[in-house]
């Protein structure tokens, strides 16, 4: 069992709320987790017939039987329920940590969780593996995790044959049938066809009118099915960040695919011979390290903010993060040996917004300074390390 760096946040949260609803995509070790979290607690899974059955016939005598301290798996299975769970903690509203809630189809659960029980739950977004959980294994490294992937069955895959088997198995039974239910009208075929082209759109300036007429169908069709795949994690629309600086701005955001053993899957990236020879390395690299990094800061600082920042005529800067009113930029590099000459973008996004310091992630083993206030930090070594925003 590889320990989740999730414990301490979703501790806070316990302490704070009624209610503690857990998010993220299928099969990232929600369950495992929160088994593990919490392995007195009372679990049903409401997928499982008998668990919903008992629920959903009579949920106000299941919770006065369960009273306090049971975790709803996939509880958008049943939307019933949550007046009645909102019933159930006010009864004692000042006691913490009386109920979790764990979900994959984020759009269902979190809209019922906002409108029925605003006030009373905490949200923790929970991802597949990350750098800082998987780094002491032996025999790793951070390539492996770039190229695999951090969903656990994936990642722990004992061949590359294995791990093409379960994203095989993963497409078929989440992305064809589950995406379905939640209002993505395709037939698999086509389905497949528009995650293809996610996947080569991947770190790309998003244009849904591109999209729609290579299938046929409008733009507002495909702006609201990538909305689906955003809010069940799949993809991440990284939004531009705007300032009257007298420059125009690019006002799209970039599309990401949040795990890049799906993205190579999509690409038919099979290996690491055939990563290191893609034309598409840089980006497939640029979308791993911004969702590592991401997803660390989640946890870490909740409510931080994060942008792209782009001028009309190209200057670019890969991340922007907004930390309490601090603007801190980070540039993406697959070089080894970044310099100057590379860092156009950087530069001219902290002169334009007076920004002190800045950063590269690159897959060195080493952070040295680059000048003018930008430093080289090692992927490796930030993503495994208390870096502080500050």
């Amino acid at each position: 069992m590889i320990p989740r760096h999730f414990y301490h946040r979703f501790n806070e949260l316990l302490s704070s709320f009624p209610i503690v609803t857990i998010l993220g995509p299928r099969q990232c070790g929600k369950t495992n987790f929160i088994k593990k979290a919490l392995p007195s607690w009372h679990y049903l899974d409401l997928e499982k017939p008998s668990d919903w059955n008992y629920i959903t016939q009579d949920p106000e005598q299941a919770f006065k039987d369960l009273k306090s301290g049971f975790i709803l798996d996939e509880a958008q299975s049943a939307p019933k329920i949550f007046s009645v769970l909102r019933s159930h903690v006010d009864e004692n509203r000042k006691a913490r940590g009386q109920v979790v809630l764990l979900g994959s189809a984020s759009p269902q659960l979190i809209r019922h969780a906002s409108e029925t029980l605003a006030g009373r739950t905490g949200f923790l977004d929970m991802t597949p593996f990350q750098w800082q959980e998987i780094s002491k294994i032996k025999k790793t490294s951070l390539d492996s995790l770039w190229l695999r992937g951090g969903f656990p069955d994936a990642y722990l895959a004992v061949s590359d044959r294995r791990r093409l088997d379960w994203f095989e198995a993963y497409t078929r039974t989440f992305i064809e049938r589950d995406l379905f239910s939640l209002g993505m009208k395709l037939s698999p075929p086509m389905m497949r066809k528009l995650m293809h082209m996610l996947a080569n759109y991947n770190g790309g300036i998003w244009n849904a009118s591109q999209i729609a007429s290579s299938l046929g169908t409008s733009y507002h069709t495909i702006n609201n099915y990538t909305d689906i795949l955003e809010q069940t994690y799949l993809i991440r629309k990284l939004q531009p960040y705007y300032s009257n600086i007298g420059k125009r701005l690019i006002k799209s955001p970039k599309l990401y695919f949040r795990d890049t053993g799906l993205l190579h899957f999509f690409l038919g990236v099979n290996s690491s011979l055939s990563l290191m020879r893609s034309p598409v390395r840089g980006s497939s690299w640029e979308s791993f390290i911004i969702e590592q990094l991401l997803s660390l800061l989640a946890v870490r600082y909740p409510g931080t903010q994060s942008y792209y920042w782009r001028t009309s005529s190209g200057e670019e800067t890969d991340l922007l993060i907004d930390f309490k009113g601090k603007l801190i930029p980070f540039e993406v590099k697959l070089h080894t040996a970044p310099q100057r000459s590379d860092l156009h973008g950087l530069y001219s996004c902290m002169h334009d917004l007076k920004l002190p310091n800045g950063y590269v992630i690159y897959p060195g083993e080493k952070d040295c300074p680059i000048g003018e206030g930008v430093k080289a930090l090692s992927a490796a070594r930030l993503l495994n390390s208390d870096f502080k925003l500050n």
